[in-house]
């Protein structure tokens, strides 16, 4: 995977994150109280000043109502509905070292997102999800190696060709537990929550 430059997807995380929070009329000291990361982490992820981990990022994704994948789209639409491979943007997170690719053409309007995620050996990333205002199924297809996935209390083991659904609605956390690189792909859904 060649990964795309790091100031290049810092403008567009940051790019990202002011519109998501202008559309949804939040002020920075809003969203940090709704996410739980400070105001002023927040206005550096906003100036592409920072380098924020997958975790940081989730947090922020969660309080803007959106799935992680959201955040790495363009800011504007491409001219066509295909996402060719060379503009596929790639992420490192700088604390785990894992690697993720948004396959989807950014910018359509489908309630489908894919992700490509290359996991090296012994690398793991704690996500603490929890209940959101959008519901967002992911079904995690392993293309290669191994993963342990723990969904709340549940742990599962797959290796390559297994596939597991859930909801990102309780902390998630992935460990790749070998000493081999893993591949995964995420196939990601979002709906709002209906409330009675």
């Amino acid at each position: 995977m060649k990964e795309s430059p790091p100031e290049e997807l810092a403008a567009r995380i940051a790019r990202r994150v002011r519109d998501l929070r202008a559309a949804r009329g939040l002020s920075l000291d809003a969203l940090a109280a709704h996410c739980g990361v400070s105001r002023s982490m927040i206005s550096l992820i906003e100036r592409g000043e920072s380098s924020p981990t997958a975790v940081l990022l989730e947090r922020l994704a969660t309080g803007l109502g959106v799935a992680l994948a959201a955040l790495f789209d363009a800011p504007e639409p491409g001219p066509e509905p295909v996402a060719r491979l060379a503009d596929q943007p790639e992420w490192r997170d700088p604390h785990s070292g894992y690697v993720r690719r948004n396959v989807s053409p950014s910018g359509v309007a489908s309630p489908i997102q894919i992700v490509e995620v290359f996991f090296p050996p012994k690398a793991r990333v704690a996500y603490e999800s929890g209940a959101r205002e959008t519901r967002i199924d992911q079904q995690v297809w392993v293309l290669d190696g191994t993963i342990e996935i723990t969904v709340g209390e549940d742990l599962h083991r797959l290796g390559t060709g297994d596939c597991l659904a859930l909801v990102l609605d309780r902390p998630v956390s992935y460990h790749n537990p070998t000493r081999k690189a893993a591949r995964y792909a995420v196939v990601i859904t979002s709906q709002p929550v209906l409330r009675r």
